[in-house]
């Protein structure tokens, strides 16, 4: 059992103990303290897979809205402006060598990172030796690559570091090594204002 595992594991008892200890003090049936521990033990595992998957959910969300046209990436003048979706994130349509997919634009990423199956259908080849990532998942290994063109509405750009991992599940995020390349980005009002570079980047 990983690590992570293991305290995710620790959190729930330590949680469950905590709920049955509250309950016992009350001067109530043996029947309702299990069903009680086993409503706290239902919300402490719905939680928990929330926080482990939340970039599977997240990714889903974003393909489903980009799906539905509901998501609103507007363009104008060149530059992009990207609403705040429902789960807090900012979420954009992006061409991968051509390839398009809902990516998670992500500040907190030093590299963009593709999942596997992103980076086979874009024809990513990666080599060299694996990079070591820290997430939130915990540290692990990446295989490095490169896009040669990506496009997120008027944008583009080419020849972008990226990093491949099973452990990015169907999650993709565009990290600084892209915005980096803007002019400019900002939030404003819940909105993600990207200012592309007057010339080619």
């Amino acid at each position: 059992m990983s690590g992570d595992a293991l305290a995710n594991l620790a959190w729930l008892s330590v949680a469950l103990v905590l709920a049955a200890a509250s309950l016992r003090g009350r001067d109530i049936g043996l029947k309702t303290v299990v069903r009680g521990v086993l409503g706290w033990a239902a919300v402490a595992l719905v939680v928990t897979l929330i926080v482990v998957h939340r970039y599977e959910i997240g990714a889903a969300f974003g393909r489903a809205t980009a799906m539905l046209g509901l998501d609103e990436q507007q363009s104008a003048g060149g530059t992009m402006r990207i609403r705040q979706s429902p789960d807090g994130h900012f979420w954009a349509r992006v061409s991968i060598n051509g390839v398009e997919r809902p990516m998670l634009i992500d500040s907190g990423a030093t590299t963009t990172a593709l999942s596997e199956e992103t980076a086979r259908l874009a024809g990513i080849q990666t080599g060299g030796m694996p990079t070591m990532l820290d997430t939130a998942n915990g540290t692990i290994f990446a295989k490095r690559g490169s896009a040669r063109a990506v496009a997120l509405g008027s944008i583009r750009t080419q020849d972008l570091d990226v990093v491949v991992a099973p452990n990015f599940g169907d999650g993709d995020a565009l990290g600084m090594n892209f915005l980096s390349r803007l002019k400019s980005w900002r939030v404003e009002q819940n909105v993600l204002v990207l200012e592309p570079q007057d010339g080619p980047n």
